[in-house]
């Protein structure tokens, strides 16, 4: 039986940062279950940099099918949680249900892989506090206000807790972080 793996995720999530993990992930060998507010068909966006802009631009995105909703998610079940960014952490993190499912991977130290807007979720159910991470730069004063330590890096790796700042990072956010799965939860 293969190595489950789940993603925390919801309708604004951004398209690259959600199927990217999604599909390294599975290449690799493991089972990855893609959890939200309900088993629904999620509407993702595509977040972009673009000339002239201050900021990234929007557009609709992939559409894709939830496996499971958080309600039901028992994260015994999994070897680890990915935490994509995108707008849906700005309300998931208020979740209970995502607080208590990304809280149980931080306890018992399984793997964590969050990127761009996910440590928003991370800080509101974990705690940051003392971690180093790296997030969305924009976010800087949120994470060093949840009490991390900041690095404007591709990939920051503290324990077990791998952090990227955007879709351009995934190249080394995921050679980190299927490093950390390695070490605790290789493949089958």
């Amino acid at each position: 039986m293969a190595v489950k793996i789940l993603i925390v995720t919801g309708d604004a999530a951004e398209s690259l940062e959600v199927l990217y993990p999604y599909q390294r992930l599975r290449e690799e060998g493991y089972e990855v279950h893609i959890a939200a507010p309900a088993v629904k068909r999620l509407r993702f966006v595509v977040h972009d940099f673009e000339e002239g802009f201050d900021t990234y631009t929007e557009k609709p995105g992939y559409t894709w099918p939830a496996d499971v909703a958080f309600a039901d998610v028992d994260p015994e079940e999994y070897a680890a949680v990915v935490v994509p960014g995108g707008r849906a952490p700005e309300y998931l993190r208020n979740d209970p249900e995502v607080q208590r499912i990304v809280a149980a991977f931080t306890a018992s130290d399984k793997p964590v892989a969050q990127i761009c807007h996910g440590p928003l979720i991370t800080a509101a159910a974990a705690k940051l506090e003392g971690r180093r991470v790296t997030a969305y730069p924009a976010l800087e004063p949120d994470m060093k206000a949840a009490g991390a330590a900041f690095e404007d890096s591709e990939a920051v790796v503290d324990g077990a807790l791998v952090s990227a700042r955007a879709w351009p990072d995934h190249p080394a956010w995921m050679r980190e972080f299927l490093k950390v799965l390695a070490g605790q939860a290789p493949a089958l």
